[in-house]
């Protein structure tokens, strides 16, 4: 059995769930390759009285004969190929049973439930039908259900407004590792990395461990990138449309979005998106924009003006892989060893910084907790002048309820950060503007962000914190 990395509170609630004395039905989703069956898999091996996985983009034929053989795998014989999914639960009711009054805990899996929904054939009404008619009187039974496809899972499973209401025990988002998790997975595959490289590793391919399971130790980050995106093989050239099309079943409207978000350094408001794409900003938009961030492809900011406003967020690509791709590799033509050659010029440099500072987002707690705050209420946004052109910015703002803001500064480099006068009076110029249009009557601290450290100068001591790559890799 292969250890599991991460995962703690995941694996506390399924064993809560394995331990408790009631019926318990399991709803995990979360983006394609972020790990979803093999957490199920390594949780509950040989436990399971029945597992079945959904035909990614098969027809629904395909689906049904994919039920049968996991029927015939368990030792089940159907009398008839099911004409309907009514009719394939209603069967695997009474193949269970026998084992299921037998007393013993009963693990079901239906991974992928999504993809058994092809041809609109409302597997989820089936679903709801088998718990709430048979599965959820019996306490020994532990009903898992597991889909990428996270818009569906959402609208289908946990906000139901027919059977499936309001029936789920244990609701399981899994998300993205975070930077320690994935410097504790590539320890398990003997990597001998620095954590720069595996920072630089996160901003290719994120927290996703099948993407990092692609990796060979005995190669350098460089070597990895260049055989994965851009040798003859390019491995991972066709995973972005991949991607989206196992997500959604009209991608393409998604692919615009993400597409739209990729080319703006600061995120967009819905409006601005809406412009954009040219489309109308209605509640498809929202809808689309809502599923982006369920799925952790995209982020939504909060802004401050003189209150907090939700409805004016600002949107930004925060999945690694797809901002990568839509730099690199989503062009006509890229060279072999594309990466080899180009490291280190202003253009991957640039990307570097951008990138950094969106990990930074994705790791507030930690950052909290290198501040020492995080036992103190906190609210964290952005903040876009509506008064200065151009629109000064301010990505990560953490309000606490001590009075203080921290204004967060981000800064990548490969070395110590060099804080000179130019700078340090722009920060300064952007900490004002906040405080003026905010009106927020809180005591404004200038935290810099960086990976190795502020080096030591004139303007050095004139900011209030600091936080350090090392610190983002807090548990």
């Amino acid at each position: 059995m292969e250890t599991i990395i991460g995962r703690k509170s995941e694996i506390k609630r399924l064993k809560a769930a394995v331990e408790s004395a009631r019926p318990e039905f399991v709803a995990l989703y979360g983006r394609r390759r972020v790990g979803k069956t093999f957490l199920i898999n390594q949780m509950f091996r040989n436990q399971f009285v029945f597992k079945v996985t959904g035909v990614i983009e098969g027809k629904l034929k395909d689906q049904f004969t994919a039920f049968a053989d996991a029927m015939y795998d368990y030792g089940f014989n159907m009398p008839e190929q099911p004409k309907d999914w009514m009719q394939a639960f209603i069967m695997l009711k009474h193949a269970l049973k026998q084992k299921v009054e037998s007393g013993e805990r009963c693990v079901i899996f239906v991974d992928e439930l999504p993809a058994l929904d092809a041809e609109g054939s409302n597997v989820a009404g089936a679903v709801g039908y088998f718990w709430n008619s048979w599965a959820s009187q019996y306490d020994n039974i532990i009903f898992i259900i597991c889909g990428s496809a996270t818009s569906w899972m959402i609208t289908n499973v946990i906000d139901s407004k027919g059977g499936l209401h309001d029936r789920i025990t244990v609701e399981m988002p899994i998300h993205p590792f975070t930077l320690k998790e994935t410097e504790a997975y590539l320890d398990s595959r003997h990597f001998v990395w620095t954590r720069q490289m595996i920072l630089q590793a996160y901003m290719v391919f994120g927290g996703i461990p099948y993407y990092l399971s692609l990796l060979y130790p005995e190669e350098s980050l460089v070597q990895n990138v260049d055989r994965l995106f851009f040798s003859q093989d390019m491995q991972m050239r066709r995973e972005f449309r991949r991607l989206f099309n196992t997500l959604y079943k009209n991608p393409d409207k998604y692919i615009d979005i993400i597409k739209a978000l990729g080319k703006s350094r600061r995120g967009m408001t819905r409006e601005e998106l809406a412009k954009e794409l040219k489309s109308a900003n209605n509640g498809h938009l929202g809808k689309r924009l809502e599923d982006l961030v369920h799925c952790d492809l995209i982020r939504k900011n909060i802004v401050r003006e003189k209150e907090i406003k939700r409805k004016d967020a600002i949107y930004q690509l925060c999945d690694f892989f797809s901002l990568f791709y839509l730099t690199f590799i989503d062009r006509a033509e890229v060279e072999q060893q594309y990466w080899a050659h180009h490291i280190n010029t202003p253009e991957i440099n640039s990307w570097m910084g951008l990138t950094y500072e969106r990990i930074c987002l994705a790791h507030i707690q930690q950052i909290k907790y290198a501040l020492r705050i995080d036992a103190i209420s906190t609210l964290s946004y952005s903040w876009r002048s509506k008064i200065s052109k151009p629109a000064a910015q301010i990505d990560i703002i953490i309000e606490r309820a001590d009075r203080i803001v921290n204004i967060c500064e981000v800064k990548y480099s490969q070395g110590e950060y060099e804080l000179n006068k130019e700078e340090y009076d722009k920060i300064c110029k952007r900490s004002n503007a906040f405080i003026q249009e905010t009106g927020l009557r809180h005591a404004p601290w200038i935290t810099m962000i960086t990976t190795e450290g502020v080096a030591q100068g004139k303007y050095s001591g004139m900011i209030q914190s600091q936080v350090k790559l090392d610190d983002l890799f807090a548990i």
